[in-house]
C-alpha cells in the first residue's frame, strides 16, 4: 500500500476535528493551570491520532460489508476505490488499534488511573460506533456521541494529562477500596470552553447524515435526520452554531479564557452564509464541505486567538 493509499484509506483530511480539541484544551490548560507536560502530551496525541485513524478505517470497513450491493460499494467505499485487499485492513486496523493501546497505557503509568477509566469509556464509544449488531453511527445517536467524545473528550483529557495533580478529579485504588472526588467547577469549566467543539463537531456528523439521508435509508443506517425529519435536521444545524457563539461569550464572561476570544464572533457572517447555502442545498459533492469550513472557522479563530493572547502575555 502507498502513502497515499493509506492516507486516503484513514480519511487524513477529517482529522482536523481532533486536532483542533487538542490545540483548545492545550491551550487552555496552559492558561488557567500554567502547566504542560511535554512528554504525555505527546504521548497523548499520538494515541489519540491513531484511534481516530483506526475508527475511520473500521467505518470504512464495516460500510464495505454492508453495503446494498456491488455496484454501490464501487462507487462510493473507499476500499474499493484505493484498490486494497480486506485482509489489509485488517492488519491496518489491528497494527494501530495495539500501538495506540499501548501508548495509552503508557499515559496511565505516568499518570494515575482516571486516565485508563476515561481512555477506556473513548475506546469503546470509538469501536462501537461503526462496530457490533447496532452501531451507534446507525442511530440517531452518533452526533451526541462523536461530539461530546471528541469535542469534550480529547479536551477533558489534554487538560488532565498536563494538570491531573491540580485536584481536577482523583481516582484511586487502596487496597479494596476504590476512591472518586471530583471538583465539579473545574469540570465545569472544561465543559463550557469544549462546547464550540462539542458543537461544531456534532454538527459535521448531522451535515454528513443529511447529505447521505436517503443512501443510508438504502444502507439501514437510520440516523436523526431519519427519524427527525431533514427539515428539522436544517433547523437542528442552524442552532448548534448559535450555541457555540454563546458558550464562548459564556466562557469569556466567566474569564475561562482571554477577552480577545471575543473576536471570534466576527466569523458569525461567514458561518451564517455557509450554514444558508448549506440549507438550501445538501449534496455531499458540493455542500458538506461548508460544514467543515464552519469548523475550521469557529475552532481555528479560537485557536489563533487563544495563541495570541498567550504569546501576548
Amino acid at each position: 500500500m502507498t502513502i497515499i493509499s493509506f492516507l486516503k484509506l484513514v480519511e487524513i483530511q477529517t482529522k482536523i476535528a481532533s486536532v483542533f480539541p487538542f490545540l483548545i484544551g492545550l491551550l487552555f490548560v496552559i492558561y488557567r493551570y500554567d502547566s504542560f507536560y511535554l512528554a504525555n502530551t505527546l504521548i497523548f496525541f499520538s494515541a489519540m491520532l491513531l484511534f481516530d485513524l483506526t475508527t475511520t478505517v473500521i467505518n470504512n470497513y464495516i460500510d464495505y460489508q454492508k453495503a446494498s450491493s456491488e455496484s454501490f460499494r464501487e462507487e462510493h467505499n473507499i476500499i474499493s476505490q484505493i484498490g486494497i485487499s480486506l485482509n489489509q485492513v485488517i492488519k491496518i486496523i489491528f497494527i494501530m488499534l495495539i500501538v495506540s493501546i499501548a501508548l495509552s497505557l503508557w499515559l496511565v503509568y505516568r499518570t494515575d488511573l482516571f486516565v485508563l477509566f476515561v481512555g477506556m469509556l473513548c475506546f469503546a464509544i470509538g469501536i462501537f460506533y461503526t462496530f457490533g449488531p447496532i452501531p451507534l453511527s446507525r442511530m440517531p445517536l452518533g452526533e451526541f456521541f462523536s461530539g461530546v467524545t471528541m469535542g469534550f473528550g480529547i479536551i477533558f483529557l489534554t487538560v488532565y494529562i498536563n494538570a491531573y495533580s491540580e485536584g481536577i478529579t482523583n481516582f484511586k485504588l487502596d487496597g479494596f477500596n476504590l476512591q472518586f472526588n471530583a471538583n465539579l467547577i473545574l469540570l465545569l469549566e472544561i465543559l463550557i470552553i469544549s462546547l464550540p467543539s462539542v458543537l461544531t463537531i456534532s454538527n459535521l456528523m448531522l451535515a454528513n447524515n443529511i447529505c447521505d439521508l436517503e443512501e443510508d435509508i438504502e444502507n439501514q443506517r437510520f440516523t436523526l435526520p431519519y427519524y427527525i425529519g431533514r427539515k428539522n435536521a436544517l433547523r437542528i444545524f442552524n442552532y448548534l452554531y448559535l450555541l457555540a457563539f454563546i458558550a464562548l461569550v459564556v466562557a469569556v464572561f466567566l474569564k475561562l479564557v482571554p477577552t480577545i476570544l471575543l473576536a471570534s464572533l466576527l466569523m458569525v457572517y461567514p458561518i451564517y452564509k455557509n450554514a444558508k447555502k448549506f440549507y438550501q442545498t445538501q449534496v455531499k459533492s458540493e455542500t458538506f464541505s461548508l460544514a467543515i469550513k464552519n469548523l475550521i472557522l469557529i475552532n481555528g479563530s479560537i485557536v489563533i486567538l487563544f495563541l495570541t493572547a498567550l504569546i501576548w502575555m
